[in-house]
């Protein structure tokens, strides 16, 4: 049986008379930049988690970096995040002119925040937690300290959608939170796409202007340039999609943990880190990140029997070509550094079939079964 770690193809196959139908009426009518459907989808989103704005971008890049830029944030400053997130997040701060300071996580791959405030300093701007793998960061610690030193917080929770930290919505507790609709996300698109969630008026406004050449809407005889902007709408025909697809998202959530739980419950007897949520959390599961000091060889093992696993980051943030000039070294993060050689991301997405779950979890039970067979019967 094979079991690939993605199946977007899939996915898509199953709306696809939907999906075709919401892009033939943008095709039809012509309105492909800043068309009926990104208004339409970005007051959906909006309502639906609870802020009063929400504005779509062309990435979960441009989430982040147009807010950090929106927030006067740029040569000089510094902002705290993670080390152990995909490269858009630091890369957002430093083409800012900014600095990018990695704070270590914890085990569950979340930003610690008994660690933050030994971090800030004068020039420290704003605080970026990553809501990894779909798993609600301690946001409210982390809201506390933001508002004792009077910086922003912004929320990537590009793998978070729908995800809640004590019933409110990630992306909901900074100044803004930072989505991706990256085809690999849990909404995701059929190309890159992002949005911006935030109360603030005068930042949502700023934000409108910037992702269109610093101007405020379409017409430019009534809209004139108030500063030089970007390039970094939503597609019409993306929004189209991602109308569609919204509808379908909490079954797929619903999906996810469900396949999650199946995991949780079967491989609890192995020796392996589980990702687990506390009372005050819920995963969406973007990921489901397992650590085993054996990971490699499990990894090849999964592969000799067609099941694809994945490792979701190799190398810490600090110890990438691009972070040299920040002149950290091995062991400035050991909990990131750890993970990085112990994490793996099992298949886990809404159209797993039972069989492939188990499947996945035969074939993991056989490998310590081989490692250790006086410890494991089958």
């Amino acid at each position: 049986m094979k079991v690939p770690f993605a199946n977007l193809g899939q996915q898509n196959s199953i709306i696809a008379s939907e999906v075709l139908e919401a892009i033939e009426k943008v095709l039809y009518r012509g309105d492909f930049v800043l068309g009926i459907e990104v208004s339409e989808f970005e007051q959906t989103f909006a309502n639906r988690m609870q802020s009063r704005f929400a504005l779509g971008v062309n990435s979960g890049f441009d989430a982040l970096f147009l807010t950090l830029r929106a927030l006067g944030i740029g040569s000089g400053d510094e902002v705290l995040t993670v080390p152990n997130s995909y490269v858009a997040t630091p890369a957002s701060i430093a083409l800012t002119g900014a600095i990018p300071r990695f704070v270590d996580v914890r085990f569950d791959e979340n930003i610690d925040p008994e660690l933050v405030e030994r971090y800030i300093t004068s020039k420290t701007k704003a605080i970026l937690p990553v809501h990894l793998r779909g798993n609600p960061a301690q946001i409210d610690t982390l809201v506390s300290i933001a508002k004792k030193h009077n910086i922003f917080l912004i929320e990537d929770s590009a793998q978070a959608i729908d995800a809640t930290y004590n019933e409110q919505k990630v992306g909901t507790f900074g100044i803004a939170g930072c989505f991706s609709f990256h085809p690999l996300k849990n909404l995701g698109a059929c190309g890159d796409g992002g949005i911006i969630l935030t109360d603030n008026e005068v930042l949502y406004l700023k934000l409108q202007s910037m992702r269109n050449h610093g101007l405020r809407g379409r017409d430019h005889s009534l809209n004139p340039c108030l500063s030089w902007g970007y390039n970094s709408r939503l597609d019409t025909t993306t929004a189209a999609i991602l109308n569609t697809k919204l509808k379908y998202l909490n079954e797929w959530t619903e999906q996810r943990r469900a396949i999650a739980r199946i995991y949780q419950d079967s491989l609890a007897r192995f020796p392996l880190v589980l990702p687990r949520e506390d009372p005050k959390q819920k995963s969406v599961y973007s990921s489901f990140v397992i650590q085993t000091t054996e990971r490699d060889n499990l990894k090849n093992f999964l592969a000799q029997y067609d099941v694809e696993a994945k490792v979701q980051y190799p190398t810490p943030l600090h110890l990438q070509p691009a972070s040299q000039y920040l002149g950290y070294r091995h062991g400035d993060f050991p909990v990131a550094e750890h993970l990085s050689d112990t994490i793996l991301s099992l298949p886990l997405y809404p159209e797993l079939t039972n069989e492939q779950v188990i499947y996945v979890i035969t074939t993991i039970r056989d490998f310590f079964y081989k490692l250790q067979p006086e410890h494991y019967k089958t």
